[in-house]
Protein backbone atom coordinates (compact mmCIF):
# COMPACT_ATOMS: atom_id res chain seq x y z
CA UNK A 1 0.00 0.00 0.00
CA UNK A 2 1.87 3.30 -1.64
CA UNK A 3 2.20 5.93 1.80
CA UNK A 4 0.09 9.14 0.77
CA UNK A 5 1.79 12.61 1.79
CA UNK A 6 -0.73 15.37 0.93
CA UNK A 7 0.69 18.99 0.92
CA UNK A 8 -1.68 21.53 2.59
CA UNK A 9 -5.35 20.91 4.28
CA UNK A 10 -7.66 22.69 1.86
CA UNK A 11 -10.14 21.95 -0.93
CA UNK A 12 -8.01 20.04 -3.35
CA UNK A 13 -5.73 17.75 -0.79
CA UNK A 14 -9.46 17.20 0.76
CA UNK A 15 -11.04 15.74 -2.31
CA UNK A 16 -7.82 13.13 -3.31
CA UNK A 17 -8.02 11.85 0.55
CA UNK A 18 -11.08 10.36 -0.23
CA UNK A 19 -9.46 7.96 -3.03
CA UNK A 20 -6.60 7.36 -0.35
CA UNK A 21 -7.63 6.55 3.24
CA UNK A 22 -4.66 6.34 4.91
CA UNK A 23 -3.65 9.63 3.14
CA UNK A 24 -1.45 11.80 5.88
CA UNK A 25 -2.25 15.47 5.53
CA UNK A 26 0.91 17.86 6.26
CA UNK A 27 -0.20 21.60 6.67
CA UNK A 28 2.10 25.04 7.85
CA UNK A 29 -0.65 26.07 9.75
CA UNK A 30 -0.90 23.22 12.14
CA UNK A 31 1.15 23.01 15.58
CA UNK A 32 0.02 20.02 16.65
CA UNK A 33 -1.38 16.76 14.89
CA UNK A 34 -5.12 16.08 15.09
CA UNK A 35 -7.36 13.60 13.41
CA UNK A 36 -9.87 15.57 11.42
CA UNK A 37 -13.99 14.35 11.83
CA UNK A 38 -13.40 11.82 8.59
CA UNK A 39 -10.64 10.45 10.38
CA UNK A 40 -7.71 11.72 9.17
CA UNK A 41 -4.65 12.32 10.26
CA UNK A 42 -3.02 16.30 10.08
CA UNK A 43 0.15 17.13 11.34
CA UNK A 44 2.64 20.32 11.37
CA UNK A 45 4.78 20.33 7.76
CA UNK A 46 7.81 20.05 10.26
CA UNK A 47 6.74 16.41 10.85
CA UNK A 48 7.05 15.52 6.90
CA UNK A 49 9.83 12.48 6.43
CA UNK A 50 10.15 11.80 2.64
CA UNK A 51 11.32 8.68 3.93
CA UNK A 52 7.99 7.31 5.22
CA UNK A 53 5.94 8.51 2.22
CA UNK A 54 5.99 7.06 -1.67
CA UNK A 55 3.62 10.07 -3.15
CA UNK A 56 3.70 13.56 -2.53
CA UNK A 57 0.60 15.76 -3.36
CA UNK A 58 0.58 19.74 -3.27
CA UNK A 59 -1.89 21.87 -2.77
CA UNK A 60 -1.42 24.40 -5.74
CA UNK A 61 -0.70 27.97 -3.92
CA UNK A 62 2.56 26.03 -2.46
CA UNK A 63 5.20 27.67 -3.87
CA UNK A 64 8.18 26.07 -4.93
CA UNK A 65 10.33 27.50 -2.31
CA UNK A 66 8.11 25.83 0.28
CA UNK A 67 10.50 23.04 2.88
CA UNK A 68 7.63 20.49 1.94
CA UNK A 69 8.28 20.95 -1.87
CA UNK A 70 11.95 21.12 -1.41
CA UNK A 71 11.72 17.80 0.78
CA UNK A 72 9.70 16.15 -1.18
CA UNK A 73 11.01 12.75 -3.67
CA UNK A 74 7.75 11.77 -5.19
CA UNK A 75 6.10 14.99 -5.85
CA UNK A 76 2.57 14.86 -8.37
CA UNK A 77 0.30 17.40 -8.94
CA UNK A 78 -3.57 16.64 -8.63
CA UNK A 79 -3.70 16.86 -12.63
CA UNK A 80 -1.50 13.94 -13.21
CA UNK A 81 -2.54 12.09 -10.29
CA UNK A 82 -5.92 11.87 -12.22
CA UNK A 83 -4.89 11.76 -15.73
CA UNK A 84 -6.10 8.69 -16.59
CA UNK A 85 -9.43 9.25 -15.45
CA UNK A 86 -9.96 12.28 -17.35
CA UNK A 87 -12.55 12.64 -20.43
CA UNK A 88 -12.15 15.14 -22.81
CA UNK A 89 -10.70 18.13 -21.12
CA UNK A 90 -10.53 21.48 -21.93
CA UNK A 91 -7.98 24.15 -20.24
CA UNK A 92 -8.27 27.57 -19.27
CA UNK A 93 -5.91 29.85 -18.39
CA UNK A 94 -4.35 33.38 -18.43
CA UNK A 95 -3.97 36.28 -16.29
CA UNK A 96 -7.63 37.58 -16.50
CA UNK A 97 -10.96 36.42 -17.54
CA UNK A 98 -10.15 33.06 -17.46
CA UNK A 99 -13.25 32.52 -14.66
CA UNK A 100 -15.73 34.13 -16.68
CA UNK A 101 -14.41 32.52 -19.53
CA UNK A 102 -14.72 28.92 -18.10
CA UNK A 103 -18.12 29.87 -16.81
CA UNK A 104 -19.11 31.36 -19.95
CA UNK A 105 -17.92 27.94 -21.47
CA UNK A 106 -19.93 25.72 -19.50
CA UNK A 107 -22.99 27.50 -19.53
CA UNK A 108 -22.73 27.03 -23.99
CA UNK A 109 -21.77 23.51 -23.26
CA UNK A 110 -23.73 22.15 -20.29
CA UNK A 111 -26.11 20.24 -22.70
CA UNK A 112 -22.93 18.34 -23.98
CA UNK A 113 -22.76 16.77 -20.36
CA UNK A 114 -19.87 19.72 -19.51
CA UNK A 115 -18.40 19.56 -15.92
CA UNK A 116 -16.10 23.07 -14.73
CA UNK A 117 -13.73 22.72 -11.98
CA UNK A 118 -10.00 23.14 -11.26
CA UNK A 119 -8.94 26.68 -9.80
CA UNK A 120 -13.07 27.60 -9.76
CA UNK A 121 -15.21 25.45 -7.58
CA UNK A 122 -14.97 22.04 -7.92
CA UNK A 123 -11.56 20.31 -7.17
CA UNK A 124 -10.47 17.40 -9.85
CA UNK A 125 -11.26 14.58 -7.00
CA UNK A 126 -14.96 15.41 -7.05
CA UNK A 127 -15.43 15.86 -11.15
CA UNK A 128 -17.38 12.64 -12.67
CA UNK A 129 -14.58 10.78 -15.11
CA UNK A 130 -17.76 10.20 -16.78
CA UNK A 131 -18.78 13.40 -17.88
CA UNK A 132 -19.01 14.74 -21.57
CA UNK A 133 -15.87 16.62 -20.37
CA UNK A 134 -13.88 18.72 -18.19
CA UNK A 135 -13.82 22.34 -18.20
CA UNK A 136 -10.88 23.49 -16.22
CA UNK A 137 -9.97 26.60 -14.94
CA UNK A 138 -6.13 25.90 -14.45
CA UNK A 139 -3.66 28.56 -12.63
CA UNK A 140 0.33 28.79 -12.88
CA UNK A 141 0.79 26.81 -9.45
CA UNK A 142 -1.28 23.69 -10.56
CA UNK A 143 0.94 23.61 -14.47
CA UNK A 144 4.41 24.18 -12.66
CA UNK A 145 3.92 20.96 -10.51
CA UNK A 146 2.10 19.58 -13.81
CA UNK A 147 4.05 17.23 -15.87
CA UNK A 148 2.01 14.30 -17.25
CA UNK A 149 -1.58 15.78 -17.38
CA UNK A 150 -2.30 17.89 -21.05
CA UNK A 151 -5.67 19.24 -22.32
CA UNK A 152 -7.09 18.36 -25.64
CA UNK A 153 -8.42 22.04 -26.02
CA UNK A 154 -5.94 25.13 -24.39
CA UNK A 155 -7.28 28.12 -24.62
CA UNK A 156 -5.11 30.89 -22.82
CA UNK A 157 -5.73 34.62 -22.19
CA UNK A 158 -3.27 37.08 -22.85
CA UNK A 159 -0.52 37.44 -20.11
CA UNK A 160 0.90 40.44 -17.53
CA UNK A 161 3.09 40.42 -14.61
CA UNK A 162 1.08 38.48 -11.69
CA UNK A 163 2.24 36.03 -9.23
CA UNK A 164 5.79 37.19 -9.56
CA UNK A 165 6.77 36.54 -6.20
CA UNK A 166 5.51 32.50 -6.49
CA UNK A 167 7.45 32.24 -9.81
CA UNK A 168 10.13 33.82 -8.92
CA UNK A 169 10.69 36.15 -12.46
CA UNK A 170 7.88 36.44 -15.18
CA UNK A 171 9.65 34.29 -17.23
CA UNK A 172 8.80 31.66 -15.17
CA UNK A 173 5.19 32.71 -14.88
CA UNK A 174 4.98 32.78 -18.18
CA UNK A 175 6.75 29.20 -18.82
CA UNK A 176 4.50 27.43 -15.92
CA UNK A 177 1.42 28.82 -18.79
CA UNK A 178 2.75 27.94 -21.58
CA UNK A 179 4.41 24.21 -20.32
CA UNK A 180 0.71 22.49 -21.79
CA UNK A 181 1.50 23.29 -25.36
CA UNK A 182 5.12 21.30 -24.61
CA UNK A 183 2.80 17.86 -24.04
CA UNK A 184 0.07 18.45 -26.72
CA UNK A 185 -0.07 15.95 -29.37
CA UNK A 186 -1.67 16.89 -33.29
CA UNK A 187 -4.92 16.61 -33.55
CA UNK A 188 -5.19 19.30 -30.24
CA UNK A 189 -5.87 22.28 -30.40
CA UNK A 190 -4.64 25.52 -28.42
CA UNK A 191 -5.47 29.25 -28.79
CA UNK A 192 -3.11 31.18 -27.70
CA UNK A 193 -2.25 34.93 -27.70
CA UNK A 194 -0.19 35.81 -31.43
CA UNK A 195 2.84 36.76 -28.80
CA UNK A 196 3.55 33.17 -27.97
CA UNK A 197 3.24 32.33 -32.08
CA UNK A 198 6.43 30.71 -32.10
CA UNK A 199 5.98 28.45 -29.06
CA UNK A 200 6.90 24.56 -30.11
CA UNK A 201 4.07 22.43 -29.71
CA UNK A 202 2.51 19.08 -31.90
CA UNK A 203 -0.74 20.75 -31.50
CA UNK A 204 -3.22 22.80 -33.92
CA UNK A 205 -1.96 26.49 -32.92
CA UNK A 206 -4.74 29.08 -33.38
CA UNK A 207 -3.35 32.88 -32.26
CA UNK A 208 -5.07 36.08 -32.21
CA UNK A 209 -4.12 39.49 -31.16
CA UNK A 210 -7.22 40.67 -29.95
CA UNK A 211 -11.21 39.49 -29.29
CA UNK A 212 -11.54 41.22 -32.83
CA UNK A 213 -8.98 38.79 -34.69
CA UNK A 214 -10.52 36.21 -32.97
CA UNK A 215 -13.72 36.67 -33.79
CA UNK A 216 -12.86 37.41 -37.38
CA UNK A 217 -11.08 33.82 -37.76
CA UNK A 218 -14.49 32.60 -36.25
CA UNK A 219 -16.86 34.18 -38.53
CA UNK A 220 -18.41 35.59 -35.07
CA UNK A 221 -20.61 39.13 -35.76
CA UNK A 222 -19.19 40.96 -32.73
CA UNK A 223 -22.00 43.60 -32.90
CA UNK A 224 -24.32 40.33 -32.27
CA UNK A 225 -22.42 39.85 -29.07
CA UNK A 226 -23.81 41.87 -25.39
CA UNK A 227 -20.91 41.88 -24.18
CA UNK A 228 -17.72 44.82 -23.99
CA UNK A 229 -14.17 45.37 -23.40
CA UNK A 230 -12.46 41.90 -20.92
CA UNK A 231 -15.68 40.36 -21.42
CA UNK A 232 -16.25 40.26 -25.19
CA UNK A 233 -12.58 38.33 -25.27
CA UNK A 234 -13.99 35.28 -22.59
CA UNK A 235 -17.24 35.58 -24.47
CA UNK A 236 -15.56 34.93 -28.17
CA UNK A 237 -13.16 32.64 -26.30
CA UNK A 238 -15.61 30.43 -24.73
CA UNK A 239 -17.61 30.74 -28.16
CA UNK A 240 -14.87 29.45 -30.39
CA UNK A 241 -14.58 26.04 -28.06
CA UNK A 242 -17.98 25.61 -28.88
CA UNK A 243 -17.65 25.94 -32.26
CA UNK A 244 -14.78 23.88 -32.62
CA UNK A 245 -16.54 20.94 -30.75
CA UNK A 246 -19.63 21.15 -31.87
CA UNK A 247 -19.53 23.41 -35.11
CA UNK A 248 -22.29 26.18 -33.03
CA UNK A 249 -22.67 29.95 -33.20
CA UNK A 250 -25.42 30.80 -30.53
CA UNK A 251 -25.36 34.63 -29.88
CA UNK A 252 -28.95 34.55 -27.99
CA UNK A 253 -27.39 32.09 -25.46
CA UNK A 254 -24.11 33.63 -24.34
CA UNK A 255 -26.07 36.79 -24.37
CA UNK A 256 -27.96 35.15 -21.84
CA UNK A 257 -24.98 34.47 -19.47
CA UNK A 258 -24.70 36.45 -16.30
CA UNK A 259 -21.54 38.12 -14.94
CA UNK A 260 -20.41 37.10 -11.70
CA UNK A 261 -20.44 39.69 -9.30
CA UNK A 262 -16.78 41.32 -8.25
CA UNK A 263 -15.79 42.14 -11.64
CA UNK A 264 -16.42 45.84 -13.01
CA UNK A 265 -20.32 45.26 -11.06
CA UNK A 266 -22.02 48.71 -10.97
CA UNK A 267 -24.04 50.14 -8.62
CA UNK A 268 -25.60 53.46 -7.74
CA UNK A 269 -26.45 55.62 -4.69
CA UNK A 270 -29.10 57.69 -3.73
CA UNK A 271 -27.63 60.41 -5.80
CA UNK A 272 -27.36 58.06 -8.78
CA UNK A 273 -23.76 58.74 -9.03
CA UNK A 274 -21.71 55.44 -10.53
CA UNK A 275 -19.57 52.90 -8.06
CA UNK A 276 -18.01 49.57 -9.66
CA UNK A 277 -16.79 47.15 -7.58
CA UNK A 278 -13.93 45.59 -9.32
CA UNK A 279 -12.73 44.35 -6.67
CA UNK A 280 -11.58 40.99 -8.24
CA UNK A 281 -9.07 43.01 -10.22
CA UNK A 282 -5.77 41.68 -8.44
CA UNK A 283 -3.37 42.56 -11.07
CA UNK A 284 -2.43 44.72 -13.28
CA UNK A 285 -3.40 44.25 -16.53
CA UNK A 286 -7.04 43.75 -15.00
CA UNK A 287 -7.05 47.02 -13.43
CA UNK A 288 -6.22 48.84 -17.20
CA UNK A 289 -9.20 46.47 -18.70
CA UNK A 290 -11.72 48.72 -15.77
CA UNK A 291 -9.72 52.11 -16.55
CA UNK A 292 -10.54 51.69 -20.29
CA UNK A 293 -13.89 51.05 -20.09
CA UNK A 294 -14.28 54.25 -18.40
CA UNK A 295 -11.26 56.62 -19.45
CA UNK A 296 -13.80 59.22 -21.04
CA UNK A 297 -14.78 59.88 -17.47
CA UNK A 298 -13.01 61.03 -14.55
CA UNK A 299 -12.06 58.66 -12.04
CA UNK A 300 -11.85 58.59 -8.47
CA UNK A 301 -9.69 54.92 -8.03
CA UNK A 302 -9.20 52.85 -5.18
CA UNK A 303 -5.73 51.10 -5.53
CA UNK A 304 -3.28 49.36 -3.03
CA UNK A 305 -3.02 45.84 -1.37
CA UNK A 306 -0.76 43.23 -1.69
CA UNK A 307 1.37 43.96 -5.00
CA UNK A 308 2.76 40.40 -4.94
CA UNK A 309 6.21 42.15 -5.78
CA UNK A 310 5.16 43.20 -9.43
CA UNK A 311 6.98 46.45 -10.71
CA UNK A 312 3.58 48.92 -11.15
CA UNK A 313 5.63 51.78 -13.57
CA UNK A 314 3.03 50.34 -15.96
CA UNK A 315 0.33 51.02 -14.48
CA UNK A 316 1.66 54.36 -13.69
CA UNK A 317 2.75 55.23 -17.06
CA UNK A 318 -1.20 54.79 -18.26
CA UNK A 319 -2.74 56.84 -15.40
CA UNK A 320 -0.70 60.08 -16.60
CA UNK A 321 -3.04 59.57 -19.57
CA UNK A 322 -6.04 59.94 -17.97
CA UNK A 323 -8.37 62.29 -15.82
CA UNK A 324 -8.00 60.41 -12.67
CA UNK A 325 -7.35 60.79 -8.77
CA UNK A 326 -5.97 57.65 -6.67
CA UNK A 327 -6.61 56.74 -3.40
CA UNK A 328 -4.59 54.32 -1.60
CA UNK A 329 -5.14 51.43 0.92
CA UNK A 330 -3.41 48.29 1.86
CA UNK A 331 0.05 47.01 2.42
CA UNK A 332 1.58 48.46 -0.67
CA UNK A 333 -0.29 52.31 -0.17
CA UNK A 334 3.18 54.43 0.64
CA UNK A 335 4.53 52.56 -2.10
CA UNK A 336 2.07 53.48 -4.38
CA UNK A 337 2.12 57.20 -3.06
CA UNK A 338 5.61 57.22 -3.71
CA UNK A 339 4.89 56.11 -7.24
CA UNK A 340 2.25 58.94 -7.79
CA UNK A 341 4.42 61.52 -6.82
CA UNK A 342 6.90 60.60 -9.56
CA UNK A 343 4.42 60.32 -12.34
CA UNK A 344 2.63 63.50 -10.83
CA UNK A 345 -0.72 61.46 -10.46
CA UNK A 346 -3.30 63.41 -8.30
CA UNK A 347 -3.55 60.85 -4.89
CA UNK A 348 -4.83 60.43 -0.97
CA UNK A 349 -3.01 58.74 1.03
CA UNK A 350 -6.20 56.72 3.24
CA UNK A 351 -5.93 54.39 5.98
CA UNK A 352 -8.46 51.60 5.06
CA UNK A 353 -11.24 51.01 2.32
CA UNK A 354 -13.83 52.87 4.13
CA UNK A 355 -11.58 55.75 4.54
CA UNK A 356 -11.18 55.59 0.81
CA UNK A 357 -15.14 55.36 0.39
CA UNK A 358 -15.54 58.32 2.86
CA UNK A 359 -12.73 60.65 1.40
CA UNK A 360 -14.65 59.69 -2.38
CA UNK A 361 -18.09 60.21 -1.20
CA UNK A 362 -17.03 64.10 -0.60
CA UNK A 363 -15.36 64.72 -3.84
CA UNK A 364 -17.49 62.55 -6.76
CA UNK A 365 -19.36 64.35 -9.10
CA UNK A 366 -22.56 63.25 -10.86
CA UNK A 367 -20.47 62.33 -14.38
CA UNK A 368 -17.71 60.52 -12.27
CA UNK A 369 -17.27 57.31 -11.49
CA UNK A 370 -15.66 55.96 -8.45
CA UNK A 371 -13.58 52.48 -8.85
CA UNK A 372 -12.32 49.99 -6.75
CA UNK A 373 -10.07 48.02 -8.90
CA UNK A 374 -6.63 47.75 -6.42
CA UNK A 375 -4.36 46.26 -8.78
CA UNK A 376 -3.24 43.93 -5.96
CA UNK A 377 -4.29 40.63 -4.25
CA UNK A 378 -6.62 41.11 -0.78
CA UNK A 379 -4.80 38.97 1.43
CA UNK A 380 -3.21 41.81 3.41
CA UNK A 381 -6.27 43.26 4.89
CA UNK A 382 -9.17 40.72 4.10
CA UNK A 383 -10.07 36.90 3.93
CA UNK A 384 -10.74 37.51 -0.23
CA UNK A 385 -11.07 39.82 -2.35
CA UNK A 386 -15.17 38.88 -2.24
CA UNK A 387 -15.00 40.28 1.41
CA UNK A 388 -13.46 43.42 -0.06
CA UNK A 389 -15.80 43.79 -2.33
CA UNK A 390 -18.64 42.95 -0.30
CA UNK A 391 -17.54 45.57 2.58
CA UNK A 392 -17.42 48.43 -0.79
CA UNK A 393 -20.41 47.61 -1.62
CA UNK A 394 -21.72 47.96 2.39
CA UNK A 395 -20.19 50.84 2.96
CA UNK A 396 -21.51 52.58 -0.50
CA UNK A 397 -24.78 51.42 0.85
CA UNK A 398 -24.65 53.30 3.95
CA UNK A 399 -23.73 56.00 2.54
CA UNK A 400 -27.02 55.93 0.54
CA UNK A 401 -29.16 55.42 3.52
CA UNK A 402 -26.82 58.30 5.34
CA UNK A 403 -27.49 60.99 1.85
CA UNK A 404 -31.25 59.74 1.87
CA UNK A 405 -31.61 61.09 5.54
CA UNK A 406 -30.28 64.24 4.84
Amino acid sequence: MKRISLFGYGKTTKAIAAKFPHAIFYDDKVVKPFRDEAGFLVKPSSDFDPKYSDLEIPSPGIPPSNPLILRAKNLLSEYDLLANEMPLNIWISGTNGKTTTTQMMQYLLRDKGSQEGGNIGTPLGELNPHAGMWILETSSFTMHYTNIAKPNIYVLLPLSPDHISWHGSMEEYVKSKLKPLSMMQEGEIAIIPHAYKDVKTKAHLITYADENSLASYFDFEVSRIKFKGAFLVDAVLAMAVDKILFDRVDYDKINAFVIDSHRQEELRDFQGRLWVNDTKATNIDACVAALKRYKDSFIHLILGGDDKGVDLKELFEYLQTLNVKIYNIGSNKAKLSNLATIYSVKFELCKNLNDAIIKIDCNLMQDEIALLSPAAASLDEFSSYAQRGDLFKEAVRKLTFSTQKI
